[in-house]
Order: C-alpha cells, then sequence, then structure tokens
C-alpha cells in the first residue's frame, strides 16, 4: 500500500509540471489513487510479491497515467452501476465510478495475466496557441 502514495504523489507533480489548477489536481489525486488502490487489492489480491506497475506522461495535448497489475484481470462491463436502484447500497463498482467521473478518458487492458487502466486528463492549450 506504501506504493499508493507515491503513485498518487508522482502523478500530483505531474499535473503540477502540466499547470492544472488545484481542482483538476484534486481530480487526478482521487482517481488516480483510487486507480492504484484497486490495482493492489483487487487487481494483486494484496499479494506482497505482485507487482503494480505505473508510468505518467505528458504528452503536450493529455497527461495519461497508466497503472497495470498482476492479478487474472476483469471485464470492466461486468462491473455493476453503483447508480442503479438495486446497487445503491452495495459497496461494488463504485471505485471505477467516481475513477471516470474525474478523468477525460479511461481505458481498460487485459495484460493476461493483469490489467492495465489508462487515466487520462486533457490539457487546456496554452494561451494564444491553436
Amino acid at each position: 500500500m506504501e506504493s499508493v502514495e507515491e503513485v498518487e504523489a508522482a502523478a500530483d507533480q505531474m499535473a503540477i509540471e502540466a499547470g492544472l489548477d488545484e481542482d483538476q489536481r484534486f481530480h487526478i489525486a482521487m482517481a488516480v489513487r483510487e486507480a492504484a488502490i484497486n490495482a493492489v487489492l483487487h487487481g494483486n489480491e494484496y499479494d506482497p510479491t505482485r507487482k503494480i506497475e505505473v508510468t505518467i506522461e505528458n504528452t503536450g495535448n493529455d497527461l495519461k497515467i497508466a497503472i497495470a497489475d498482476e492479478g487474472r484481470g476483469f471485464d470492466p462491463g461486468k462491473v455493476p452501476d453503483p447508480l442503479a436502484q438495486e446497487n445503491l447500497l452495495r459497496g461494488t463498482g463504485r471505485g471505477i465510478f467516481l475513477i471516470r467521473s474525474l478523468m477525460d478518458e479511461v481505458h481498460f487492458r487485459q495484460l493476461h495475466p493483469g490489467t492495465e487502466l489508462t487515466l487520462v486528463k486533457h490539457l487546456a492549450p496554452a494561451a494564444g496557441k491553436t
């Protein structure tokens, strides 16, 4: 779980360097934290022999954070909708819902083993550029 703090701090530093405002940085930090916790707890099943791999990239247009685990993988389409009436009191699906709400794009990729989750925040063009 120590890696979760490191991943969140690294993503925040990249967001600062990208010139994102405090609200955008908070959104990224929350989404990255949730994704990293999911990778450690659900993907790697809290197995200390399994690692998560993180890459953070500023493309100039986007800030991209990819978090991969070494678990069995899962189908994001089968995650229950936490807003559906029958799921309101269930605890599943809230993390992915939160991540999708806070980021501009979210992509899942099955790695066999593992799952990679890529979070994308679009960067506003610099003033005076088109």
